[in-house]
């Protein structure tokens, strides 16, 4: 026989109700429901919080009978009046998640929690979700006799959300929180960008202990909101950040600073890393000069397949910029490159000088045009940039030229703001 699926009540539909005694009687008011917020995926209510008599006072979970429409049920017949007082972790569902905006972790978008569901499951009254449609907000405002005609639809599960708690004078967003871990780098960064000021904050506080991760969010930022969240840094921390960026985001990152900060802050990168940002930081940003990568493979031409390929397992580069390997000659002059693959199946001490095809390049001062049209009439994801003497300065990949080409705020078009 198939379980029964537990009854949904509504939040708005138990707070404001009546607290009653063990006989029924009116005790106070229910002003809200309490949760800790935990390792649970739907938390359970630890307690209400009420008026009494005038007083606010806490009534613990293990006093209570039942939650109901209109009403919350104790199995006592007296109260201890103390005051309520926030414990750690505590969290207020009406005053601190109704009508508030949440993240839905598995929509990597944000949603206005326009209603709470409850329901009793494992023995007790737990949150298992959040209604963002106009249905649950509609509900609320009628008058609490019609309320209850307006059915519950679907509603997002709790499992898939995380409140802002930077409002919660006992709370913070967990970090690091699994929930959040399962997003992309992008989807975080179009969360950060749509949220407020606070809330981007907690976003990008719940990545940061996790310094690679955060480095890939600031990597997928827009300028404006990446400067957002890095001025009030110091040097010390900028300069750590911009270590773990990719070399190109690092410069567009570093040009958002005051003028009087930059070289400060570039002087704080090993000699490597800041030899490369001050080279790219030469360049127009919107050229090939500044939009390449200074990070490659280029081996010599007479290399081995071998050689080739155990060049590639040392590097620690991403997987668009190993896509091909590049050769040249002894005095370091591009001589082709071929497509990782096609190196694979390449035959077994193959040299590549033999396997070299001639690749389409630019020079540091083209501009995004004309970058974009040498990709499109070549199907290209990646074009070498080279100087007069054809040594390979670095390459451009295509989403480099995308985050130009298309317009700002482009990914929000694709659901980051609220709704079913």
């Amino acid at each position: 026989m198939a379980a029964t699926a537990p009854a949904v009540l509504h939040l708005s539909l138990v707070v404001g109700g009546e607290l009653r005694d063990a006989a029924g009687e009116r005790l106070g008011r229910v002003d809200d429901l309490i949760v800790r917020l935990g390792d649970d995926d739907y938390p359970p209510v630890s307690g209400v919080v009420a008026t009494v008599a005038g007083r606010q006072v806490f009534v613990a979970a293990e006093q209570i009978v039942e939650l109901g429409r209109g009403f919350v049920l104790l199995e006592a017949d007296q109260l201890d009046l103390q005051h309520f007082r926030r414990r750690p972790h505590e969290v207020l569902l009406k005053k601190d998640v109704l009508d508030r905006q949440l993240i839905n972790v598995d929509g990597a978008r944000l949603v206005r929690a326009n209603e709470i569901e409850l329901a009793r499951l494992e023995g007790w009254y737990r949150v298992v979700g959040v209604d963002v449609s106009l249905r649950g907000l509609v509900r609320r405002v009628m008058p609490r006799a019609f309320a209850g005609r307006v059915e519950a639809g679907g509603f997002l599960d709790w499992a898939s959300v995380e409140p802002f708690t930077g409002h919660v004078p006992t709370v913070r967003l967990r970090v690091p929180h699994p929930k959040l871990a399962k997003l992309h780098p992008a989807q975080v960064a179009d969360l950060v960008e749509a949220a407020s000021h606070s809330e981007g904050e907690e976003i990008m506080a719940a990545v940061a202990s996790d310094p690679e991760r955060e480095a890939d969010v600031f990597e997928e930022l827009e300028d404006s909101h990446a400067l957002e969240f890095v001025e009030e840094r110091g040097d010390d921390e900028i300069a750590l950040l911009l270590g773990r960026m990719e070399s190109d985001d690092a410069a567009d990152l570093v040009l958002q600073l005051p003028a009087e900060r930059r070289e400060d802050v570039i002087a704080l990168l090993s000699p490597v890393q800041a030899r490369r940002l001050r080279t790219l930081l030469g360049y127009d940003p919107a050229t090939a000069g500044g939009l390449m990568s200074p990070d490659f493979v280029c081996v010599y031409a007479d290399a081995t397949r071998e050689e080739a390929l155990e060049r590639v397992e040392r590097s620690a580069l991403p997987a668009e910029q190993l896509s091909w390997v590049y050769g040249m000659n002894t005095h370091r002059r591009l001589r082709g490159g071929i497509a990782l693959a096609d190196l694979f199946r390449t035959p077994e001490g193959e040299r590549l000088w033999d396997v070299l095809t001639p690749v389409q390049t630019v020079r540091a001062d083209a501009d995004l045009e004309e970058v974009a049209r040498l990709m499109t009439d070549f199907d290209l994801t990646v074009v070498p940039v080279v100087d007069e003497e054809e040594r390979l300065l670095g390459i451009v990949t295509v989403d480099d030229v995308l985050e130009l080409v298309l317009p700002e705020g482009w990914r929000r078009r694709f659901g980051v703001l609220g709704g079913d």
